[in-house]
């Protein structure tokens, strides 16, 4: 009995140590997490403040954007036309549209580089497909596709602004 008594003694102890060292071991890390934290996230806005480089200038282009007035670029005439194989349910779809952009330059940018605009947007539309396009959603993901297309003509070009939304002014199929 004595020896159950010295067990009991000994696991007592034991699950002290335990815990104590659990508990030590949370603090720590729960120390060195703040530690990052502040290092981390304070760190990088005092030096992009104070770097004025490449990195502050972006922001402040990103900035300018936010605040820049909305532009409407109007590209319904002349509409945007694909046919379609004998094959498909539709022969002819014509579009026109208006995109939404922001930031000085967009629109400047959209005018000077608008063959290679029309282009790209007439590759989307004949890659969604026409069966695609007879519903809601296929148009959407067509908005989607020639909305990111324009993006990817913002980068390449490097045009200033970037492209907030694209709307179809008419959308006929035959």
């Amino acid at each position: 009995m004595a020896e159950a008594g010295h067990q009991e003694g000994e696991a007592k102890k034991s699950s002290k140590k335990l815990l104590i060292i659990i508990i030590a071991a949370l603090v720590v890390l729960g120390g060195g997490g703040a530690a990052a934290y502040f290092l981390l996230f304070k760190g990088d806005a005092k030096e992009s403040s104070a770097e004025g480089s490449s990195h502050g200038e972006e922001a402040g282009e990103e900035a300018e954007d936010m605040h820049a007035e909305p532009i409407y670029y109007d590209m319904e005439k002349p509409p945007l036309i694909v046919n379609f194989g004998k094959s498909s349910s539709i022969r002819v779809v014509q579009i026109g549209m208006t995109v939404l952009l922001k930031g000085e330059g967009s629109a400047e940018g959209m005018k000077k580089h608008e063959p290679m605009v029309r282009n790209n947007l007439l590759l989307v539309i004949s890659a969604q497909g026409a069966d695609s396009l007879k519903t809601r959603e296929g148009k959407e993901q067509l908005r989607e596709s020639m909305k990111h297309s324009l993006e990817e003509i913002f980068k390449k070009m490097s045009i200033k602004g970037h492209v907030e939304n694209l709307f179809f002014t008419t959308f006929v199929m035959q």
